[in-house]
Formats: structure tokens, sequence, C-alpha cells
């Protein structure tokens, strides 16, 4: 059974809109992680990052802005009422609140106390486990002199505020530093140096395929925000899990349109995140709707995944839609669309019934352990003969035939070898993938891709080999 990664304290941003969470949240994780904007409800998903501060570290969520969370959770528990994207965003959030080791109470100097803090105040201090847990801070104090302004928020009655600039990072040291204080009253700080690695996974896809529901069953719980409405992840959101002793980053991207890179505003911002969370990845799920036929965007999208040399997992989802169910018929289908990827597993999976779900865990443990192979020198050197005898080098250019003097892995994670010939010889690309064919039948390059570099010198270290 998957389980939430919590070794790590969790610190929650809480406040109605607008009062700039997201901009505490950049600031104190130091990454441009949620989306800042002028438009209210910008945020709609609990977005997790990881703060470092004097030698620890802890968790930060980033909600949605609240009204009334108990209101919220009513009108989710009632069936026959719509749920909006924003009313589950705000139960999600409610959920975090009693998970959390400290809960960030945000308001906004500018605005002054307003009525909706208030009754956010009140309703903290309605249920003391919460009130106990709660600190103050007021943010976009941007200059000492306005900082007595600040003083009426101890109207609150939730303890004497913290003053920052998010903005600026006026003040954020020392809120940091009262945070630990915080937090090591309850004995759960984790050092920085005791933090096991992790692989980053990442799923990527169009609108609506099913990202974070897959996600969410992954996770067992709905970290994700899910709704029939395109666009609703906008940001990378990052979970954390823990499968046989592995800790598993899992990222879940906003979709990726065809046209999104190019339109102003939220899209290009969610499309451009959901970029870079592919660049820091280990590890690729690319997600398609199994019902929806495959497109050109599919087949840039995996190449862009394997031009960056990410290991990759095909997921078809929506499985249990198709009747029949031909598998063999369907893998045809799908690997002539992505000819170039005929080495990466492909999995039919259903995020509505779980159907093969489990499977993704393992296969995440199986990927990373296969980038992460090193083979010895003289291994390779066995399995060059042995590939000389099936088929002797073909030539490119040129009469003479080439002479395969040395093959060696150069690189792990992923993985990459070289093969060096003669300095005047040329060896054809079909031999060269005719030997990185022979390489994954003998080592089992799940889920990987290989990097084959031919080099031109019959000389090693100024001496003949």
């Amino acid at each position: 059974m998957t389980q939430r990664f919590s070794q790590l304290p969790l610190v929650i941003l809480f406040g109605r809109t607008n009062v700039g969470k997201s901009t505490i949240f950049n600031r104190l994780t130091e990454k441009s992680q949620a989306l800042v904007s002028d438009i209210s409800g910008t945020t709609r998903d609990s977005n997790l990052g990881t703060v470092s501060w004097d030698n620890h570290e802890f968790e930060l969520a980033d909600t949605a802005g609240f009204y009334d969370f108990n209101q919220i959770e009513k009108k989710v528990k009632r069936k026959e009422e719509k749920i909006t994207a924003n009313s589950m965003a705000q139960a999600q959030a409610a959920k975090l609140l009693t998970e959390a080791q400290l809960i960030l109470f945000i308001v906004d100097n500018r605005d002054g106390l307003t009525a909706d803090d208030r009754r956010l105040a009140k309703t903290l201090k309605s249920n003391p486990e919460l009130a106990a847990k709660v600190m103050v801070v007021v943010n976009k104090v941007d200059s000492f002199k306005y900082a007595s302004e600040a003083a009426t928020f101890t109207k609150l009655g939730l303890g004497e505020p913290s003053l920052i600039s998010a903005s600026s990072g006026s003040g954020t040291g020392d809120l940091l530093s009262e945070i630990l204080l915080r937090l090591s009253w309850k004995n759960n700080l984790t050092t920085i140096e005791n933090n096991p690695e992790e692989i980053r996974v990442t799923f990527i896809g169009k609108p609506n395929v099913g990202k974070s529901s897959l996600v969410n069953a992954l996770l067992g719980y709905d970290r994700s925000l899910v709704s029939d409405e395109p666009h609703t992840t906008r940001e990378p959101q990052d979970a954390f899990l823990s499968w046989q002793e592995k800790n598993i980053r899992v990222v879940d991207t906003a979709g990726l349109t065809k046209e999104g890179h190019k339109r102003p505003g939220l899209e290009k911002a969610s499309g451009e995140r959901a970029l870079s969370a592919l660049h820091k990845s280990d590890l690729v799920f690319f997600v398609f709707d199994i019902t929806e036929p495959l497109t050109k965007q599919d087949s840039r999208l995996v190449g862009e995944i394997i031009d960056q040399r990410k290991s990759l997992v095909l997921l078809a989802n929506k499985w249990d839609k198709i009747k029949p169910k031909n598998v063999k018929e369907w893998t045809k289908k799908i690997y002539n669309q992505f000819p170039f990827a005929a080495w990466a597993p492909l999995l039919f999976v259903s995020a509505k019934n779980g159907l093969k779900v489990p499977e993704i865990l393992n296969l995440v443990l199986e990927i990373d352990s296969a980038r992460k192979l090193k083979i010895s020198d003289s291994q390779l050197q066995k399995l060059l003969s042995k590939i000389v005898k099936i088929h002797l080098p073909a030539k490119g250019k040129g009469l003479k035939a080439p002479r395969i003097y040395e093959f060696t892995q150069s690189h792990i994670n992923p993985p990459g070898f070289m093969i060096r010939i003669g300095s005047k010889d040329n060896l054809h690309f079909s031999y060269v993938r005719f030997m990185e064919n022979r390489l994954r039948e003998k080592y089992n390059f799940l889920g990987t891709p290989i990097k084959m570099e031919v080099v031109n010198n019959k000389r090693v270290h100024g001496r003949a080999s």
C-alpha cells in the first residue's frame, strides 16, 4: 500500500484570496513553482514544495483562497449538488489543515483587517486543535513605516503576528527561524543530510487524459484536483510516497496543448512549468486517452521526452471503456504511432477502477535500477565478441570495413556507451542500432534511453590498442 512520504513536517499557507500566498510559497521554497497572477483564484490545487533553512527541511503547502471551508465541506458531502473545481480545491485544502503541524494564516497589510479575515479567524478558533497551531503572518509590509499598521491584526486573537514582504524578501529569514522554533516543539524536524535520495517521476500528456486521476489513484488519496474542465491542473503538483524503502517524488503537470506555448497568461505559464518539470525528471509517464485517436502532437511530446534522455512509460488510460480488449492489436497500433519509442513499456490502465495502477510503482523501481546499471568493460567486450560473430560491422561511407577496437560504458543514469573504431573508419548507423538492441536484450534496460557514441580513434591514452 502506498503512503504519503511524511518524514518532513507539513506547514500550510492559509488565508483568503489574493493576500500573496503563492508569492510567499515561491519565496520560501526559492522556486517559481506556484503561479502568481492578479486573477483571483489562480491557485486551485494544493501546491507542495520543500523549504530548507538552517540545515533543516519542512514541506510547505500553498492552497486555494478560503471563504468558509466548513460550508465547502458540507457542499462536497451533498452528492446532489454539483461540485465545482474551486469547491473541491478548498475541501482538499481543508483536509490539509488537519494534517499540518503549523498553519500560517496570511493577511494583507495593504488591505488591513477585513471581514473575511475575521470570519476565517473565527472558524479557526472554533476548532481548538487548529487554533493551537496557527501563526499569523502579515504580508506586504513593504516599508518599516507601515509596520505600525500591522498591529491591528492582533485583534484576530491568534497571537502576535510576524511581518514580512514576500515580494522583497524582507522579514522572511526571521519568519523561517520562527517556523523552525515552533516545529521543534513537536520534535519532528528532519535535517537535510538525513533525507534519502528520491526518484523524480512526472506525468505528462494533453489536457483531460486522466493524469490527475492516475496520480490520485497511485497515491491513494485526492492529492490533485480532478475535474471535467480542461486545464484544471495549472501548475506542477509534487507529492511524495515511499515504496519498498525507496522515496519517490510524483509530479502531476498541466495538460500540454498544441498552441498553449504561444498563448499569453496562465495557460502559457502552466505549459512552461510542465516542460520545466520534464527537464528535472528521471522518469516520465506519458498519459494518453485510448478512446481518442493519437495525434502528431502526441508524437512530438514523446519525441521531446526521448530527446531529453528521460526514461519513458506509455500509459494508455481509460482502458475500461474499450471493448473488445484486444491487447495485441492495440499494442501494435500504438507502437506504430511511436516507432522511436519501441523500448518504452506500454501499460493499459484505468484510473477509474484502478486497473494495473499498482504496477506503476513496480515499474518505477525497475526502471530506476536500469538507469543506474553499470556494466564492466570485460562483460561488454564479451558481448561485443558475440555481436561481431552474429554480424560483422557494417561500413557507412568508404570502401574499408570498420573495426571496433573497444566497447565501454561512459555514463549511468541514464546509461551511455562508447564504441571506438579506427580513425578513418565509418560505422553504419544501422549497426549501431543493432548493437543497442543486443545490449537491451542482454541487460534489459527497461524503459530507459541509451546513448551510443561512436569515436574515431584507434589509440587509447596515446598507445595503440
